[in-house]
């Protein structure tokens, strides 16, 4: 057998190999999201309550790119004040340091926008119920990269090749290594990482370790 066959029958191996993980990660998805859809229906019912009563819609639909590059709209409890983008360019143009930061980090340590309520969603990722839903739509996955916007692919490079490649996930490696005492370019590191080393057994290792990260509230904010 010729180098190039081998070549090519490793590369046919290996997207065999990747074809049977994606479908076994979406089946474990449909599952997965249908079981703690039902269990936490409760929960949806109090937070859905909690949010309305602070007033404007329960909740936040915002455009980030998936898997190919096909835009979707990922879905979660809102947990800013309307009119949140207009403050955010207010308060940007009044502190420069604040927008080297959010230039840096796409987020804010003191972040005007977010409500009393919508502080302790984020604190205890409760506002990311709903992407149990965008799971069973089928644009993202229970574990992946962090789902992004189309600005800030241009932080992933050459690597946004390797994101694309995926669907994005409600947790993974950056969740669970930190969350935002992460940087953005370690979140990138992790997410090439995570796409590198694609497989179901991290995967339900990252499914795992999920809970107790939360409950510790380690990088929340």
């Amino acid at each position: 057998m010729s180098t190039s066959e081998v070549h090519s029958r490793g590369a046919a191996l290996l997207r065999q190999r990747r074809y049977v993980t994606h479908s076994v990660k979406r089946l474990i998805d449909v599952i997965g999201a249908s079981i703690l859809l039902i269990l936490l229906s409760p929960v949806f019912l109090i937070v859905s309550i909690l949010v309305a009563l602070d007033g404007g819609p329960v909740f936040y639909r915002h455009t980030r790119i998936g898997r190919h590059g096909v835009p979707f709209g990922c879905l979660k409890f809102r947990t800013m004040i309307l009119g949140a983008d207009h403050c955010l360019n207010e308060y940007l143009s009044y502190h420069p340091l604040a927008g080297e930061e959010w230039e840096r980090e796409q987020k804010l340590t003191f972040d005007p926008r977010i409500t009393a309520i919508g502080r302790f969603l984020r604190r205890t990722s409760l506002d990311e119920l709903p992407q149990l839903v965008t799971v069973l739509y089928g644009d993202m996955s229970l574990v992946g990269p962090r789902p992004v916007t189309q600005g800030e692919l241009r932080h992933y490079g050459n690597a946004s090749a390797e994101y694309l490649s995926v669907r994005p996930g409600i947790t993974g490696l950056w969740q669970i290594s930190g969350r935002n005492d992460v940087s953005y370019a370690q979140r990138v590191a992790l997410d090439q990482t995570y796409v590198s080393t694609l497989s179901v057994w991290r995967d339900l290792v990252i499914l795992l370790k999920t809970p107790v990260v939360v409950f510790s509230k380690r990088g929340a904010r």
